[in-house]
């Protein structure tokens, strides 16, 4: 049992409250049993705590580790070449329907071994660990079939075997329209999606279910047959709606009590008042809007007015957001969509728990795991404002470093 007292820290609790960041000043965190026991002034420490083993932190910044709520990061091959091609002028969409964008990448994943697929998401997540990464989303969606749909998820699972981070999956069956089934997206929904979703729960590979609402890939109404079945599963859900164009899918998703509806440059208010009467949280992903060179931005400012929770993630995929930097997608959150430096950290450590239904990490608090982000740095302001710049002393995971 091992039993530490971090000490003259100073510490952004991100609780919610009328103090910036939950800021406490020379404050001290009793850590055991991989759990928070005790958060406060250092002065103010209980006695029972004084003999426990002292780290003193010299007054760096704690924050809760962070959450990296929306990736994609298990696939094969990359997509550089549609990059160029955008530069050259080609939409997201136009590489889409000619077979490029997500397709693309369903080729190269389905043939690329598990073995493989695991080396490769290795290397992502621990470029996310390496900034203080406690847990990170992880989608299938790429294999667009039964076998490779399960492959991904294997895969999901082994990244958190093989490293001390939790993953929680996301079904994505519900992705893009494989070219063996174009034009014929409802049976494609019948024969691969639904089937694929039952063996993904029954192997218990599944930790909640996603989609793409769409006009390049699944409507409304194929999405709700897909949720109807989470639900009977007993399984959360989580959408792709409002990044291209608006059908509605937030108010969709919000229909069915969705953990959160992600991209969300399109929203419009109905889908707004039905976020905020569900509850769902708000997934911004930056690097998606800065890579295609979007320009209508998410509406952040009527989120606020409604109060509903807004997260900020990677997207980390091959072709529209290759980000796997979440330091870099707060300052993205910052200045592309004129977050705050306090949202953007809220939105990478305590809503992004709750974008993923996770009720025992976000926060630096008393019976909280202990999982925490030590930084050489003075404000959590510091985070968000720096570019390209990884301030990380120490990541404690579970109560270990």
């Amino acid at each position: 049992m091992r039993q530490r007292l971090l000490t003259h820290a100073t510490i952004a609790t991100m609780a919610p409250g009328d103090a910036p960041y939950g800021l406490v000043a020379d404050g001290a965190i009793a850590l055991e049993n991989g759990e928070i026991a005790w958060c406060g002034p250092t002065g103010e420490a209980p006695a029972a705590y004084r003999d426990w083993e002292h780290q003193d932190l010299e007054g760096r910044l704690v924050t809760p580790a962070l959450i990296d709520c929306h990736t994609h990061l298990i696939f094969g091959g990359n997509r550089a070449r549609e990059f160029e091609m955008r530069l050259e002028g080609a939409s997201y969409e136009e590489i889409a329907r000619a077979g490029g964008g997500i397709v693309s990448t369903v080729s190269a994943t389905r043939e690329t071994t598990e073995s493989d697929l695991l080396t490769d998401a290795l290397t992502r997540a621990d470029a996310l660990i390496a900034e203080g990464v406690s847990a990170i989303e992880i989608k299938s969606g790429y294999g667009l079939d039964i076998n490779t749909e399960l492959k991904m998820l294997r895969v999901a699972r082994r990244v958190a075997e093989a490293r001390p981070v939790r993953v929680r999956t996301s079904f994505l069956g519900a992705h893009a329209i494989p070219p063996e089934f174009k034009g014929r997206a409802d049976a494609y929904i019948d024969d691969v999606c639904i089937p694929a979703l039952e063996a993904a729960h029954a192997a218990g590979l599944a930790d909640a279910v996603d989609g793409f609402c769409e006009g390049i890939a699944f409507t409304p109404q194929q999405i709700a047959r897909v949720f109807d079945k989470a639900r009977a599963l007993g399984l959360p859900v989580k959408l792709h709606a409002e990044q291209l164009s608006n059908l509605g899918g937030a108010k969709l998703a919000a229909g069915y009590g969705a953990l959160s509806a992600d991209h969300l440059e399109h929203l419009d208010e109905a889908g707004i008042v039905a976020m905020a009467e569900a509850g769902t949280v708000a997934v911004l992903l930056p690097g998606a809007f800065y890579t295609l060179r979007e320009t209508k931005v998410p509406p952040v400012a009527l989120l606020r007015e409604r109060g509903i929770p807004i997260a900020v993630a990677t997207d980390c995929n091959p072709g529209s957001s290759p980000l796997a930097s979440l330091l870099l997608a707060m300052n993205m959150s910052a200045t592309l969509f004129r977050m705050t430096p306090e949202e953007a950290l809220a939105g990478a450590t305590r809503n992004a728990a709750k974008a993923l239904g996770l009720t025992d990490t976000g926060q630096v608090a008393a019976g909280r795991r202990a999982d925490l982000a030590i930084w050489n740095v003075e404000h959590p302001a510091e985070l968000t404002y720096r570019i390209g710049f990884n301030p990380l002393h120490e990541r404690i995971f579970g109560g270990d470093a």
